[in-house]
This record gives structure tokens, sequence and C-alpha cells, in this order.
């Protein structure tokens, strides 16, 4: 697929597009419920709590099986932010990153609230899902970085230490901009994810798992859209770490059949080009969704995080029908998971029609405020 801003969608490439924009959400999603009862734990610890298989199944956390942690949320909340920022686009106004900032920051007030405050209309549908109000173990740069009004740039990043691949794990919405240019792609996602971790590791491999993203949602082999990714990454200050990391991983295709243990060096100190690292690997191996999210789980690094990566990849390759059904009927929050995937692909193909110079559709603009 190579569509264009401004292309007319064919029937036929809507209806892939939203199949690719569902199953990399929900990927996400449920790569993540599966990491996240054993994200603490390190390799053999998982397997003396699952087996020596590690995770087969859906495990209990936060009370439940299939819950999701605050990756999920702020992927929801970047979808959130993009979608409006195509809105106000229409104002003049436009500066995605400031866009995707508010967005965060609605997420964050999320983790102080207890519920949604009737009180601020501008917050949209999103931001008055009870569910999302769940506190999900969130790291400190992120409740730093969003703590304040004042927004990161890659000139001045908030956390500059922090190299974590929480921006990245959230980042696959930005690779399904397919209408855009995927240097542009990149770059968006490294200014959002300087919101909240400032080292270039983590910008780069935000905007490098992004560029992957873009590739497969287009129609690429995973192979492909990570060698696309390296060339777009081969002039952005700081991307020898995160470069080595996705070289290392193709190098590991060839190194015989897939092993946890190859999955555990590829992760390393779980920083966040080695976690994408990891995930690039478990989404050229797998055999299946099932079996790549599995393979991502069983390391000693952020589980949930290399989980979400993996899922969000498989999902934009595959679409919604390859990701495991069992899996999805016990996700948490899966009809907002669809419903805002539909808005979003809807916003992509035909948001001329809901907003644009011959009128504007008042409901779309209830959901999505242009404030």
């Amino acid at each position: 697929m190579a569509v264009t801003s401004g292309a007319v969608w064919g029937r036929a490439e809507q209806q892939d597009f939203r199949s690719r924009v569902r199953g990399t959400l929900l990927g996400v999603a449920v790569g993540d419920a599966l990491g996240a009862p054993v994200d603490a734990l390190d390799a053999e610890e998982i397997r003396r709590a699952c087996g020596p298989e590690g995770v087969v199944d859906l495990l209990p956390a936060y009370g439940r099986r299939g819950a999701v942690t605050h990756v999920t949320q702020l992927t929801l909340f970047t979808v959130d932010g993009l979608i409006r920022a195509q809105v106000r686009r229409d104002t003049g106004a436009w500066h995605p990153p400031t866009d995707l900032h508010r967005a965060y920051r609605r997420w964050a007030a999320t983790q102080r609230d207890w519920g949604p405050d009737e009180r601020r209309k501008d917050d949209g549908w999103l931001a008055r899902e009870e569910w999302l109000y769940a506190r999900r173990d969130p790291s400190r740069p992120l409740l730093l970085g969003l703590g304040d009004d004042t927004m990161g740039t890659l000139d001045v990043p908030k956390n500059p230490g922090a190299a974590g691949p929480e921006p990245a794990a959230r980042s696959a919405p930005f690779g399904l901009l397919v209408g855009w240019e995927p240097q542009l792609v990149v770059q968006l996602a490294a200014e959002c994810a300087v919101h909240t971790h400032g080292h270039p590791t983590a910008h780069v491999a935000a905007g490098a798992y992004a560029a992957v993203v873009h590739g497969l949602a287009r129609g690429r082999s995973v192979d492909a859209a990570v060698r696309s990714a390296l060339a777009l990454l081969a002039d952005r200050p700081g991307h020898a770490p995160v470069s080595a990391a996705l070289r290392h991983a193709l190098g590991a295709v060839r190194q015989g059949a897939p092993t946890p243990g190859r999955v555990e060096e590829l992760v390393a100190d779980g920083t966040a080009d080695g976690v994408l690292a990891a995930s690039v690997y478990c989404a050229l191996v797998a055999e299946d969704v099932r079996h790549g999210l599995r393979l991502a789980v069983l390391q000693s690094g952020p589980s949930g995080a290399a989980a979400a990566l993996t899922g969000g990849l498989l999902g934009a390759l595959h679409g919604e029908t390859a990701l495991p059904p069992a899996w999805l009927a016990e996700l948490e929050g899966r009809p907002t998971v669809l419903e805002l995937a539909d808005d979003f692909a809807m916003e992509m193909t035909q948001g001329a029609a809901l907003h644009g110079p011959s009128g504007a559709s008042p409901g779309w603009l209830a959901r999505y405020p242009r404030a």
C-alpha cells in the first residue's frame, strides 16, 4: 500500500488498512496483557511460576485476566492525539507534537483523578472511559515528564537520562500514518518520545519502531521494513546503539531455531534499543502471533513492553484476524480499542468528509474537539 496524503482510497484499501490498524492496536494490547503478570520476573522465575515453556496463556494481573498496563493506555491516547491533530489541521494551528503532548497530559490526569471530570468539556470521549483511570504501574519518567505543562523537545528533552522502552511501546500509532513520508513519521515519534524520555536511545528507538510499523502497514515484510528503518536512521544523531541492535536482530535470525536465550541476549539490560531488537527478532521468527508473543515474554527484561512491541508489529503485518481470538475475548478494554481503531482508520481515509471545506460533522468534533 502506497497511499499519499489526500489520495482517494478504494474500498479494498480501506478494508485492508482498517484491519491493520485494528491488528496493530489489539496486538499491542494483547502483548501487554500477556507480559504484564510476569513483568517483574526474570526468565528463570517465569519458568518456575509458569512451567518450562513460560507463559502459554493469559494470567491474572491487577485482579483479572487480560489486564493491560500504562503501555496500552498511552498507546490509545497516542491515537486520540493523532486524530485530534488531524482535526486541528483545518484551523491552521497545526503542530502535532503539541497535540500529542496534550493527549499525554490527558492520560496523566487519569493517573491522578478517580474518574472522568465532566467539567472538562474539551477532553473528548476517550478521557471519559472509566476503565482507563486504573493506575497500572507507570514508570517514574512518565509521571515526571507529564507532571506539568512544560513540553519536552529534542533540544530540551524531559528526563534526559531516561532510556527505557516506554516511548517506543506507545509509538505504533505513528507508524499507521501511511499517508506520511516515512522520515516524517520517524521525526514525529522521536519528538513525542522526549515528552517523557530524553535519552537519545529512547527517542531514536521510538522513531525506528514507528518506521517499521509504517513499512508493515504499507505491505512490506518485517525484514524489508527493518532495513528501510535502518536507512532512515542513518543520519539521526545518537542512532548508533539502536541501529546496531536492529542489525543484531537481523543477524540473529540466521543463527538457527529461535530460542528464549537469543531473545534474552537481544534484550540485554532492558533499555529501548535492546527491547526493540528483541521484538523485531520475535516478529521475524514467529510461526504465528501466539508463538511470537510467548517468545517475547520469556526473558528477564520488561516482558510487557517487549510483547507489546512484538504484538504491534505482528498486528500491522497480518491484520486483526491473525490475533489469538481466545486472548482477545478476555482482553481488557477491547471495545474501546476497536472503537478507537475504527475512528483512526476513518479519520485517515475519510477525514475530509468529517471536517473539511465542505462542512464538518458535529458528532465527530464532539468526540475529537479542536480545543
